[in-house]
């Protein structure tokens, strides 16, 4: 478990040194520069705080070194980027003693740079506080520099583990209302000794292009060019303690378990809340934490208050614990305060039983996009999609993002491919090119189903580019498919939405006959997914009721009874959770929609459906949080790995269904009451839930600036609940909500009493035909 770092209270916390190493303390320099004249020191010059010291030796580069004079790291050169010159990196510098403004001294460095760098200059500045060093960089030139492509390069001695990256968020309380939301701090490398770790924090960085020499730095407009700054913080403390301290912020929080995904198997066990509030300021604080837990019902299960006292340039770390629940989820927050100063963080605990499923390649369950992060690490991502019943991958090829197809068919899971970029109207060899290229990946990837790109039909029911899709895209690769004798079966493009314009142009250009399955993507907006208007009645734009689920669908089965029998594949089906967001779903509501979603597409003899996606975040960003774009919202599980309500409702949906299948929609007597009815190896199972408070979610919202206070998870937004009678085949009732909770009903004179809203609930239990002549209103 991490600790606080060495305190050393004998030592004033705002000791500082500079020297030249064997000569004087610097005195008497003003500003943050060498006052003119003044002379560039021959030998190495040194400044130190509590914890950390640098040394810039005659070279240019600057080591840095732990309280216990060890050095750790040693930053080298730093790369400027120029549109005309290009890459240009410094080659040696001449370091010197400054003072700054506040009176404490600092190391600065006059980079040299080759010939080449037509008059680009790199001036770096370097000072520290307790345990933590800032880093920054002026560089001046021309208007043709390019800031977002600078690095700076570092050498990390000894390291115990290799570098990894953390993006770091800090949680914020709507002023308006509605829940909490995370937005980015910053992100950190992480450096690992087996006594300590350091830190380079960095308000931006694309991780993709650190290398093992540079770390991606880029820089901001400044006077005369650009810079760059970043903090290096020394200590064992955890990423988001060391981004509150590099920041020099008053208070900093993180929780975390010692769990995967803070998962775990069954009820009755400890669940241990780990929480590092980190003191980022010049002093002393006393400081109280106060925490709670939450069921999804709103029960508290946990909560107190405990103080501690946090030294600058330090942490503090509190361990909470609850019980576990036989199955469901568990929202914690703890909060730290310190005087006016407070900060906040969230995360939620799981419990989901281990589940054998049985329908392996016939089961219905897919995940779309890659699932590309393998946190903690791909053993454990893969146990995971096992237990939610993952059966299938949208996309795996070698070389692909997230999981390459060897490994996937080593769990049992079974994997597709989807290729994108056909060059629509382009020349014969450059379709040619692409087809061969793609067809070639899609073969050698061993996929079941190639998908051939992804959501040409923009824009949406235009049918502008249905031709030119067949011609340059689908027409090359089934005939290569063809003539290779693959055995590789083909989807269409997956549309954005039941684009049933775009599906007729398809068909009169020959596309309907080379497709083994047809495939689409039921966007939903603010609408449950039973909601289904009738095409005629559709509207356009981004607000649309085009934007429903089972109107999509049952059209997209009129569509296919019309064309052609072919298989029926969701290649994305969603349950955003933007937060505060109208349109999209509550954490509710997602929930809820996730287990209806997937009961529906099985009633509707879907194929597949490739729910998109495992977890919040966007490719080439890991982590970075992205309150305001949609697309990083869809995830069953949070950006800290942990699972949001709608990963149990996937879940549940997996276990009900897996080898389910449709009898038929329940004739109810009042028609705002709603069922549907399979057959499972475990006798019949029955779906019931209401629609008297209607098919719009989130009605209240205020105006259309798409903002809404959004409730809390645990509160049930269902105002109308209505008592229904119906048969039972035994003496008890087995319902289980959407996150798989499950409650015993007891069967009275062969009936039993069930209480029905908006939330879809399942039922083991009742006869064959619950709908059956008899039924009883209470």
């Amino acid at each position: 478990m991490p600790h606080a770092p060495r305190s050393d209270h004998g030592i004033p916390r705002r000791r500082f040194l500079g020297t030249t190493l064997g000569g004087a303390v610097a005195a008497g320099l003003a500003g943050a520069v060498l006052p003119a004249g003044a002379a560039h020191a021959d030998t190495a010059v040194a400044v130190s705080a509590d914890g950390i010291t640098l040394t810039a030796n005659t070279d240019g580069s600057v080591s840095v070194r732990d309280g216990g004079g060890v050095e750790r790291v040693r930053i080298t050169q730093f790369m400027a980027k120029d549109s005309v010159i290009g890459i240009q990196r410094t080659t040696g510098g001449t370091p010197s003693l400054i003072t700054l403004d506040d009176g404490r001294p600092a190391i600065q460095v006059e980079y040299t740079l080759p010939a080449a760098a037509q008059g680009i200059t790199v001036r770096g500045r370097f000072d520290v506080t307790a345990h933590r060093a800032h880093l920054r960089w002026d560089v001046g030139g021309p208007a043709t520099l390019v800031p977002a492509g600078f690095m700076f390069g570092r050498t990390v001695l000894a390291p115990s583990a290799p570098e990894s990256f953390v993006a770091l968020t800090a949680w914020n309380r709507d002023a308006g209302g509605g829940i909490p939301y995370e937005t980015n701090d910053g992100v950190v490398y992480q450096e690992t000794w087996a006594d300590t770790r350091a830190y380079f924090r960095l308000a931006a960085t694309t991780p993709a292009w650190t290398n093992a020499t540079w770390i991606h730095a880029p820089g901001t407009a400044a006077t005369g060019g650009a810079a760059v700054d970043a903090d290096l913080v020394l200590g064992s403390v955890r990423p988001a303690a060391a981004g509150a301290m590099g920041v020099r912020r008053p208070l900093g929080v993180e929780v975390w378990t010692d769990r995967p995904f803070s998962l775990w198997d069954g009820g009755g066990l400890p669940m241990a809340l780990h929480a590092e509030v980190a003191n980022g300021g010049t002093t002393t604080r006393d400081v109280r934490l106060t925490w709670w837990a939450r069921d999804f019902d709103g029960r508290v299960l946990g909560s107190g208050t405990v103080d501690g006292t946090v030294a600058p340039g330090a942490a503090l770390t509190r361990t909470f614990t609850v019980t576990s629940p036989a199955r469901g989820i568990v929202f914690t927050e703890v909060t730290a305060t310190a005087g006016a100063d407070e900060a906040f963080a969230r995360t939620n605990l799981t419990v989901l039983p281990p589940h054998t499923y049985r329908a392996g390649a016939d089961s219905m369950f897919g995940i779309a996009n890659y699932p590309w992060l393998l946190k903690p690490d791909t053993p454990s991502v893969l146990s995971l999609m096992r237990r939610l019943g993952i059966q299938r991958v949208r996309i795996s090829y070698d070389g692909g993002p997230g999981l390459p197809p060897a490994t996937l068919d080593a769990a049992g899971i079974h994997h597709n491919i989807e290729l994108a970029g056909i060059p629509l109207d382009g020349t014969a060899a450059e379709v040619a090119a692409w087809a061969d290229t793609n067809t070639q990946k899609a073969i050698g990837s061993g996929a079941d189903w190639f998908e051939v790109a992804n959501e040409v039909n923009k824009p949406w029911m235009s049918g502008q580019t249905a031709a030119a899709y067949v011609r340059d895209g689908l027409r090359p690769v089934h005939d290569r498919l063809t003539a290779a004798g693959a055995p590789t079966k083909v989807l269409n493009a997956g549309l954005a939405g039941m684009d049933h314009v775009w599906t007729e142009k398809f068909r009169d250009a020959g596309g309907w006959d080379l497709i083994d399955g047809f495939a689409f993507h039921p966007g939903r907006g603010n609408f449950t997914p039973d909601y289904a208007p009738s095409p005629q009645e559709w509207t356009q734009g981004a607000n649309g009721t085009y934007w429903n689920f089972l109107g999509g669908l049952r059209k997209a089965r009129e569509v296919i009874a019309e064309y052609g029998t072919k298989e029926l594949w969701l290649t994305e089906a969603y349950a955003c959770t933007k937060p505060n967001s109208w349109w999209h779903d509550t954490y509710r509501h997602a929930a809820e929609n996730v287990l209806l979603s997937l009961a529906l597409a099985k009633a509707e003899g879907v194929s597949c459906v490739n729910w998109y996606q495992l977890h919040d975040s966007v490719l080439g960003k890991p982590q970075m949080a992205d309150p305001a774009n949609p697309e990083y919202h869809y995830g069953l599980m949070n950006r800290d790995t942990s699972a949001k309500p709608s990963m149990l409702a996937y879940a549940t949906a997996a276990q009900v269904l897996d080898e389910a299948t449709f009898t038929r929609w329940l004739d109810l007597p009042d028609p705002e009451l709603k069922g549907l009815l399979f057959s499972t190896p475990d006798g019949p199972v029955s779906i019931l839930w209401s629609r008297k408070d209607g098919y719009v979610l989130n009605a209240d919202h205020p105006g259309d600036s798409g903002w809404f206070a959004a409730p809390e998870p645990w509160v049930d937004g269902w105002l109308t609940k209505t008592e229904l009678s119906v048969a039972a085949a035994g003496g008890t009732v087995r319902e289980l909500d959407c996150l798989g909770r499950e409650r015993q009903l007891t069967a009275r004179g062969g009936r039993v009493q069930l209480r029905l809203d908006g939330a879809p609930r399942v039922y083991y239990g009742l006869t064959g035909a619950p709908d059956a002549r008899g039924h009883r209103w209470a």
